[in-house]
């Protein structure tokens, strides 16, 4: 019997939805745990340099797998890699959970970095290819880029309400019933996909020397926020990950079957994309860590306070990526809409430079998020879109890596950047005798102008490089009945 229309397009809505679950569980769990890091080391008895590493541990497997899964996912399949990280975030989830020593969170912190690249880093490609045609694409991208922003917002807030009613073991345990769950849907309803095979790019050496330089190179950026930028294990472990970078380059361009394939720089949108969204990640997460922080140290608000504040924010990203992004996307067009979303983003940056020490909630925080987010909803959607376009269907797994890697990239530089722009600030003004309070606001004030700039270079990238997103070479591909 032949699926009708609205069969397929339903069994395709399920399939969607099952791919952003999974991103919003990793979103999630980021969000939560920065939440439940202060119980955790009570409970654990972590030392404060051992709770970094609750964080890091995660991010390091995460940020240095991504590249690799996605390549993975065009020679194996997109969907064995899904299912696979799907699998290994859920059963590290668990192992989280019942953990009653350092040793085993930490472990399972890992393998949920592994699970969580293998599975992320071929959702964006997986969702181009449900979705061709550039309405629907659009429309599905703004949901996954409202999952992606929003996420973390939301996860701040449900991370303080399952801490404070359940304990911390339980913000990784409502992990395990979820990704069951999704793994028993995705298993019926994703699309099966042969890849090219291993031989067509199966570059052990270039594997290796692409995730040592991209692991050692986040490690070495978020240690240069203790250890400070000219010390000399972060000059020499930058150094390190530079030559590693630079022979996985040398590398790619001399193999006969590169892992990753250099000819996807050869499309403008895919550069320029890649580019821009190294700005707008270093600008967007370094402003939620040091906005958080005025708000407590300097505003004076409780942590549930703080959470609660930020919700303005993923509330209008919902409003226009779910459902005006994809209007204007089709009236304006990609670059347009990526435009004026830049330029939002760095006025709600701006707006909030403003803020006065003693400022108020309603009057001086509010408006930024607001505009901020309105610029989120509109740039990020566009943003991946252009990043995606004019990519050939075998390579749709790695230009989905690609674009999480540099995300990943930007988050950790904009964080170590800004909150050391912050810190250094705030400290030289304390001794010239300056009172606390108004040095840390002269800190944050500094960091989310740098930010304002991050996004402000973005946008004259984004001008310069970017043209409106070429038609989709992917056809449709059916989705088979649940």
């Amino acid at each position: 019997m032949t699926d009708t229309p609205s069969h397929i397009a339903g069994n395709r809505a399920l399939a969607l939805a099952v791919l952003c679950a999974m991103q919003l569980m990793i979103i999630l769990d980021g969000a939560i745990v920065t939440v439940a890091l202060p119980t955790i080391q009570s409970s654990l008895g972590f030392s404060q340099s051992g709770l970094a590493w609750v964080v890091n541990s995660y991010l390091l497997a995460f940020a240095g797998l991504l590249l690799l899964a996605g390549r993975l996912g065009d020679l194996i399949g997109t969907r064995r890699v899904f299912l696979a990280g799907l699998a290994v975030f859920t059963a590290a989830s668990l192992l989280c959970g019942v953990a009653g020593n350092q040793e085993l969170l930490l472990a399972g912190r890992f393998a949920q970095g592994v699970g969580g690249a293998l599975a992320s880093a071929v959702i964006l490609g997986m969702i181009v290819r449900l979705y061709p045609q550039p309405g629907e694409q659009a429309r599905a991208i703004g949901i996954y880029s409202f999952v992606s922003a929003g996420g973390a917002s939301i996860g701040l807030i449900g991370g303080g309400v399952i801490t404070q009613a359940l304990g911390w073991h339980w913000n990784f345990l409502v992990n395990v019933p979820i990704g069951v769950l999704a793994l028993v849907v995705a298993t019926r309803l994703l699309d099966r996909d042969r890849g090219l095979g291993l031989r067509g790019g199966a570059d052990l050496a270039g594997a290796v020397l692409g995730t040592a330089g991209l692991s050692l190179g986040v490690y070495t950026i978020v240690r240069a926020a203790d250890l400070g930028w000219t010390a000399g294990q972060t000059i020499g472990g930058g150094a390190v990950a530079l030559i590693l970078l630079a022979a996985f380059v040398l590398r790619q361009a001399t193999a006969a079957r590169p892992m990753l394939p250099l000819r996807i720089f050869r499309a403008r949108q895919v550069t320029g994309a890649n580019i821009v969204a190294v700005f707008v990640y270093a600008a967007g997460f370094g402003f939620q860590f040091l906005a958080a922080l005025y708000l407590q140290r300097v505003l004076g608000y409780d942590a549930m306070q703080t959470s609660l504040a930020f919700l303005p924010g993923p509330i209008v990203i919902g409003a226009i990526s779910l459902g005006l992004s994809a209007k204007l996307t089709a009236r304006l067009g990609t670059r347009a809409v990526l435009l004026t979303g830049l330029a939002a983003i760095a006025a709600g940056l701006l707006l909030l430079s403003r803020a006065p020490q003693h400022g108020d909630y309603v009057l001086d925080v509010m408006p930024a998020l607001i505009v901020m987010g309105t610029g989120m909803g509109m740039a990020l959607p566009a943003l991946m879109m252009l990043a995606m376009s004019g990519i050939d269907p075998a390579d749709t797994g790695l230009a989905s890596g690609l674009v999480n890697t540099t995300q990943q990239a930007g988050a950790a530089v904009g964080l170590a950047v800004l909150a050391t722009l912050a810190t250094s600030r705030t400290t030289g003004l304390l001794g010239h005798g300056a009172e606390p309070t108004l040095a840390l606001w002269e800190g944050y004030h500094l960091a989310f102008l740098a930010a304002a700039g991050f996004v402000l270079v973005g946008l004259v990238v984004a001008f310069r490089t970017l043209r409106t997103a070429p038609k989709t070479q992917h056809q449709p591909q059916p989705v088979p009945a649940a």
